[in-house]
């Protein structure tokens, strides 16, 4: 008789990708192992045409982590391989085939592969975002398709899980974004500005993460020509990550609202321990979002105590209202303006850095996985 061994098979993107999903991944990986699963990981020797993906590199320039099994296997886009995968895994006998699902680029590999499993195979997805940001025409599409060949869903937020239920007559788990246990710890903050030469007295928001047209960041560039933010000299914003979109379009708007002294571009890719230093660093973090589901932009806060501004729409600010760890607002400029200056007063400063401290163990990659495996268990 054949044991079977294996109970988890993920599958995504994973080191030597770079990124919010890989390092989810591993985490995944890591709380499983830790809660006594076996776990092997699968991701790809190729993910991405060169002239889709609009950054400098997809991959990381941090070693692999040492106590995950993880393999380079799966070209995403050449589907004369994908049935070689299929015949691959149903060797390793998983009890569970996880596919990390966050584009519909992805839904014909990963239908493809799904199809070819063997029958005692549990198939699962793992939803960051059921409807892509820039959507296509197509999309739709390939969700059903992909949605077909699966026996549940996962989720990272409510959101996500009421657009899936609405289209398949299958389990759907609604969970949460946990927070990293990985991160590099809190730095003083003065310690911190040090580092970076910032001046120790000036308020500092954070604009962290890609940046990307749905993400409102022009928002945020406008709201410090706004009264009362305008007035406000001595809070500045600091926005950091790499720039998706022509960078021109938010170097024209410092320029037209004079802000260079108060507004720092910085375009480039942050490693866990470049961003550490800046979470550490500012007083806020702000998320003027057009469009959201989850953000893995949050739990990052949450872990090094910032208050959050977020975008006043489902799946960003629940999280916010519900643990009362920042402020809401519209997505104009104007009241941008008004909720950063409110966030800064002191005593409302001040009771959401509490209330992070209270909620935050809520959001554990240990509870998530709990709760994660139990509903899988049950399928």
């Amino acid at each position: 008789m054949v044991i079977n061994k294996l109970e988890y098979l993920i599958i995504g993107p994973a080191h030597p990708y770079r990124g919010g999903i890989a390092e989810t991944q591993h985490e995944l990986a890591k709380a499983l192992l830790n809660n006594g699963f076996t776990v092997k990981l699968i991701t790809f020797t190729k993910l991405y045409p060169k002239f889709l993906f609009p950054g400098s590199s997809p991959y990381s320039k941090l070693d692999s982590p040492e106590e995950l099994d993880i393999k380079q296997e799966i070209h995403a886009y050449y589907p004369w391989r994908w049935k070689k995968i299929a015949h691959h895994i149903n060797n390793l006998k998983p009890k569970n085939v996880i596919f990390r699902y966050y584009t519909p680029f992805l839904a014909p590999v990963y239908s493809n592969i799904a199809k070819g499993l063997e029958i005692g195979i549990k198939k699962i997805a793992l939803v960051d975002n059921w409807f892509p940001h820039e959507s296509n025409l197509w999309d739709n599409s390939l969700n059903r398709y992909f949605g077909n060949q699966m026996h549940g869903f996962t989720t990272l937020s409510t959101q996500v899980a009421d657009q899936i239920k609405k289209e398949f007559n299958v389990p759907v788990w609604s969970g949460f974004h946990p927070i990293s246990s990985n991160l590099p710890p809190e730095i003083e903050k003065q310690k911190a500005r040090e580092l970076l030469h910032w001046p120790s007295e000036t308020k500092i928001v954070l604009f962290f993460g890609l940046i990307r047209k749905y993400k409102g960041l022009e928002l945020l560039i406008q709201s410090f020509g706004k009264s009362p933010l305008k007035e406000q000299e001595n809070i500045h914003l600091y926005v950091a990550g790499e720039c998706y979109e022509n960078p021109n379009k938010y170097m024209s708007l410092v320029k037209k609202f004079k802000l260079k002294n108060r507004v720092k571009l910085d375009f480039n890719y942050k490693n866990p321990k470049e961003s550490a230093l800046l979470f550490s660093a500012v007083d806020c973090v702000a998320q003027t979002y057009n469009s959201a589901t989850q953000s893995g932009v949050t739990p990052y806060a949450y872990f090094y105590n910032k208050p959050l501004l977020v975008s006043d729409i489902p799946g960003l600010s629940d999280l916010i209202k519900n643990d009362n760890t920042g402020l809401c607002t519209a997505k104009n400029s104007q009241a941008i303006a008004t909720k950063l200056v409110n966030l800064m007063e002191e005593i409302n400063y001040d009771e959401f850095q509490r209330n992070i401290t209270k909620v935050k163990h809520n959001y554990k990659w240990s509870s998530f996985v709990k709760q994660w495996n139990s509903f899988i268990k049950n399928i």
